[in-house]
């Protein structure tokens, strides 16, 4: 996703795309960042933790919607569960995105 599908709005599209296919939203910040608020319904594995719940997620069968506080970190994350055939979008931001949802 470059700079050119963002400013254009084609990562919206991409999020309302992986939603009407049933994607799980994955907030890859710490515990603590995520009690302190998050998207409804979103499920919370900690960057560190994501290697080890590869199998897990490839058994779930859905796209995946990975947040974070700055799109930093969900960006990793979206980039190994990619590396690893699971279908992932960087969703950015925690707040941000969930305006977009």
């Amino acid at each position: 996703m470059g700079l050119l599908d963002f400013l254009t709005g084609n990562k919206n599209d991409k999020i309302k795309d992986f939603q009407s296919r049933g994607a799980i939203i994955i907030d890859v910040r710490t515990k603590n960042e995520f009690k302190q608020g998050a998207i409804p319904g979103s499920k919370n594995i900690p960057l560190q933790e994501i290697h080890s719940k590869i199998d897990y997620l490839k058994k779930l069968n859905k796209p995946i919607i990975a947040c974070c506080a700055s799109g930093m970190r969900s960006g990793n994350a979206s980039s190994i569960l990619n590396n690893h055939g699971i279908e992932t979008i960087n969703g950015g931001g925690w707040l941000s995105l969930s305006k977009k949802l």
